[in-house]
C-alpha cells in the first residue's frame, strides 16, 4: 500500500466520524478492501447531519472557507476547508501553472462570476500570490469582460470552453480583434479536450487550450501537458487515483476514476467515485513528468451515456460531430424517452441554414449510427452559459 494513504489514515481516524463509522472492523492495511465513497452517500450524510455532515475531522472552529457542488444534479454538497487544506490546493494549482508555463509576467482574466461553488477560486489565489496581474470580472457584460481583456492586455484566460466561444463570436459580431492572450485555461465541462470544439476555440482566439479538471469536493485535480496534447495529467503529488470497471483498449484502459485527495485533511474523500469515464494513457509523456495521463481528458460522466436505437454515446461524442460545423452558433439537444423507441431532437442556431440540417443528420448518421431530427431555430433562441452549459435535456 501507498504509505502516503496509510499516513492520511492515520491522520483522520478515529476523529472523522464519518469514515471512522465506514471503516470500523475492516482491514486498514489492506486499501483494497475499503470501500467507495459516492456522491449520493455524501448528500444523505448532510440531510442526516446538517448542514455539513461528519466528514470534518477537526473541531468546526478550525475552518475557514465554505464552498459547495453547483447542484445541477440535486442537492448541492457542502464543503469545508481549513486554512492548511486551502494552502496544500493553492499549491496544486502552483504546480498547473507551472505545466502551462504561467509566470509572474502573466496578466489572467477570470472570465466568470465567482459563487459558492470552489470553481477558480484556489486558481485566482494562487496566481495572484504568484505574482501575476490577475483580474476578476464577476458581474460584468460580455462586452465589458472584453474591454477589460484588451485594456489590461491579458495574456491567459481562464473560464469554461462554452463562454470562450461565446465570448470570440461576440468579438467577432463587434468587429474587435482578440489580441494578446497566448493561452487558455478552461474548465467545468469536457469541450477543451473535444477535437473540434479545441480547435474551433484555438482558431478563434489564436492562443492555446490548456484543458483542465477539477471538483469542489476534491479539488484542482489535472491539467493537459503542452507536449503532449490532447490529454490531462493529473497532480498525483496531491492525489491517489485508482481506476475501477476498467477494460483493456488498442488506446489505453478506459473505466471510472476514483480519487482519493491526500492534502485536504480537514474534509478528506477517500476512494470517492467521481462517476467520470477516463481513458488511461500507460505510455511515457515526452515531458517526463510521472503524473498519470488521461487520453482525451474527461471522455464523459458514466450516468451520461444516451442509447438511441441501440446505439450508445456520450454528449462530448456528439458534440464531436456538431463543433465541426463552423456556421453553428448553439444547439440545444433534446432526448425524448416518453415512447418506446427513445428519440432526439437538435435545435441549432446558425450564422448560415442553407443545407445545414441535412449536412449535420448525415454526419450524425454517418459517426454515430442513428437518426436525429434537426431543427434550424432563430437567433438568440437558444440560452447562453457562462459557467457550466445544460445543452442535454431529457423528456
Amino acid at each position: 500500500m501507498d504509505p502516503r494513504l496509510g499516513e492520511l489514515l492515520r491522520t483522520i481516524l478515529p476523529a472523522n466520524r464519518f469514515y471512522a463509522r465506514k471503516f470500523a472492523g475492516l482491514p486498514l492495511d489492506d486499501w483494497t478492501r475499503l470501500p467507495f465513497t459516492t456522491k449520493d452517500e455524501l448528500l444523505a450524510n448532510q440531510a442526516a447531519h446538517p448542514p455539513y455532515g461528519e466528514l470534518l475531522t477537526y473541531p468546526l472552529e478550525r475552518y475557514t472557507r465554505l464552498h459547495q457542488t453547483s447542484g445541477t444534479k440535486g442537492a448541492p454538497l457542502r464543503w469545508l476547508d481549513t486554512p492548511e487544506s486551502w494552502e496544500r490546493m493553492l499549491g496544486s494549482w502552483r504546480a498547473m501553472f507551472d505545466v502551462v508555463g504561467v509566470t509572474k509576467a502573466d496578466r489572467l482574466l477570470f472570465a466568470f462570476s465567482f459563487g459558492p461553488f470552489l470553481g477558480f477560486w484556489t486558481a485566482f489565489e494562487s496566481a495572484s500570490r504568484m505574482g501575476c496581474l490577475c483580474l476578476a470580472t464577476g458581474g460584468l457584460s460580455s462586452g465589458a469582460r472584453l474591454r477589460m481583456l484588451l485594456d489590461n492586455r491579458a495574456t491567459v484566460v481562464l473560464c469554461t470552453p462554452t463562454y470562450a466561444m461565446h465570448l470570440a463570436q461576440f468579438a467577432e459580431q463587434h468587429q474587435v480583434r482578440l489580441e494578446g492572450v497566448r493561452a487558455l485555461i478552461l474548465a467545468g465541462e469536457p469541450g477543451a479536450s473535444i477535437p473540434a470544439t479545441r480547435a474551433r476555440i484555438e482558431t478563434a482566439w489564436g492562443a492555446r487550450v490548456f484543458d483542465h479538471s477539477g471538483m469542489t469536493e476534491i479539488g484542482p485535480l489535472a491539467i493537459e501537458c503542452p507536449q503532449n496534447p490532447g490529454g490531462l495529467h493529473i497532480v498525483e503529488d496531491d492525489y491517489y487515483v485508482e481506476l475501477i470497471e476498467h477494460q483493456a483498449t488498442d488506446a489505453g484502459v478506459l473505466g471510472e476514476l476514483v480519487v482519493t485527495n491526500l492534502g485536504r485533511l480537514g474534509s478528506p474523500l477517500l476512494r470517492y467515485r467521481t462517476g467520470d469515464l477516463v481513458r488511461v494513457d500507460p505510455r511515457p509523456c515526452p515531458c517526463g513528468r510521472p503524473w498519470m495521463r488521461l487520453a482525451g481528458g474527461i471522455l464523459g460522466r458514466t450516468d451520461d451515456m444516451i442509447t438511441i436505437r441501440g446505439n450508445n454515446f456520450y454528449p462530448s461524442a456528439l458534440e464531436n460531430v456538431l463543433r465541426r460545423f463552423a456556421e453553428i452558433v448553439e444547439y440545444r439537444v433534446t432526448v425524448d424517452r416518453s415512447s418506446p423507441l427513445t428519440e432526439m431532437r437538435i435545435e441549432i442556431e446558425a450564422t448560415s441554414g442553407a443545407g445545414l440540417s441535412e449536412r449535420v443528420t448525415a454526419a450524425i448518421r454517418d459517426e454515430l449510427m442513428f437518426r436525429s431530427d434537426v431543427e434550424l431555430v432563430a437567433a438568440g433562441t437558444l440560452p447562453r452559459f457562462e459557467m457550466k452549459a445544460q445543452r442535454i435535456r431529457v423528456i
